[in-house]
């Protein structure tokens, strides 16, 4: 596959975000709006930490992923990109995490 799986979900996100149907679990998260997109994936990130605290192997990838999916229907609420963020993470890539954090404009 030359398109990242990220991507490819994602696109298929935006596709369920403009062209919503009765079946599509994600058009009903875009419809049901931001609190309840939000409420997904703080459920699904305590999952993960359950997972990672005490699960198996197969439980942390279960749970990673749905985690991953819940974020990507967060972005496409958003009009973000996974792109913007992989851009994000590339600036940062290679430079002190400590450093990094304190680049940050402060409130």
């Amino acid at each position: 596959m030359s398109e990242h799986i990220l991507d490819a979900v994602h696109r298929v996100i935006m596709d369920r975000k403009a062209n919503p149907t009765e079946t599509s679990y994600t058009a009903s998260l875009m419809a049901k709006g931001i609190d309840k997109i939000l409420k997904k994936v703080g459920e699904e990130a305590t999952e993960v930490v359950i997972a990672g605290k005490g699960g198996s192997r197969e439980e942390v990838i279960y749970e990673t992923a749905d985690l991953f999916y819940h974020l990507l229907v967060l972005l496409g609420y958003r009009d973000i990109t996974p792109t913007e963020v992989y851009d994000e993470l590339g600036r940062r890539f290679g430079v002190s995490g400590i450093a990094e954090k304190a680049s940050r404009p402060t409130e």
